[in-house]
């Protein structure tokens, strides 16, 4: 089974996010593909198959397996066009969650995601402790994760996470997020203990929610965001329509192995 390491939002290794993308001629049980998500032990695991003309994809994380993954579909997204689709400048996945499309646009490339609705909620205590800190505004996207706007950058990425305490928050994951600085319009990062993950390093679809927070809150449609993990990384957001948005990242290869199975 061949399997390929890249690093996603970023243009050098050892920073972004990494992903491992594992191309297949079939599928295997889900179980194996579970497996394979734990011994990995990165934010996700993607699976591309070819079959009926296209291209199908899955994501795990070491705990389960999710219905949306930017980085992991950028990174498949790089190895399909650099290794297996070398004369096309895109290509579409069928996934869980409808199709996605990742395109070449210089030297980055550009995935066409959902505008992920947001709606305010009340500021709690529970966020209050697992923060440090009361956050200016809080938001939860659709059927998704709890996003706390905090006072500026420098709280962001002084921030020091305990799983135990937000997982007490609602939502899937929690972002927090502030103004930006280093000419970034925003600064993010983001954590997943309920998925086995404590923070993903750069987190595509957060950013289906953080990017059109700060269009709407700085009148603009193009968003410049660096995410500010120990890895970082960086991704731009465009506000395309009310249900589209456009996300843009590099990506790099880190490696390429062959899976034994003995």
């Amino acid at each position: 089974m061949k399997q390929y390491i890249v690093d996603a939002f970023t243009e050098k290794v050892f920073h972004g996010n990494p992903a491992a993308v594992c191309v297949l001629p079939q599928w295997p049980e889900e179980k194996l593909m579970m497996q394979i998500a734990m011994e990995n032990n990165l934010s996700e695991t993607a699976f591309v198959v070819k079959e009926s003309g296209g291209y199908h994809l899955r994501w795990f994380t070491p705990t389960c397996e999710v219905g949306l993954c930017g980085h992991a579909t950028l990174a498949s997204g790089f190895v399909v066009l650099n290794y297996y689709e070398q004369g096309a400048d895109s290509v579409t996945f069928s996934t869980k969650g409808g199709d996605l499309t990742v395109g070449k646009k210089g030297e980055m490339y550009e995935m066409r995601f959902p505008n992920i609705p947001l709606e305010r909620v009340r500021i709690t205590e529970e966020m209050f402790e697992a923060l440090g800190t009361i956050p200016v505004d809080a938001r939860m996207g659709k059927d998704l994760d709890l996003i706390c706007v905090l006072q500026d950058a420098e709280q962001v990425k002084s921030f020091i996470p305990y799983a135990d305490s937000l997982k007490r928050l609602p939502g899937r994951m929690v972002h927090i997020t502030a103004p930006g600085t280093d000419g970034y319009d925003c600064c993010s990062r983001c954590f997943g203990p309920k998925l086995g993950i404590l923070e993903d390093p750069v987190c595509g679809s957060a950013h289906c929610q953080i990017v059109p927070y700060w269009a709407q809150r700085l009148h603009k449609n193009v968003i410049n965001a660096w995410e500010a993990s120990p890895r970082g990384g960086e991704l731009q957001g465009e506000i395309v329509d009310e249900t589209t948005i456009i996300l843009r990242g590099k990506a790099v290869l880190f490696a390429e192995a062959e899976i034994s199975l003995n």
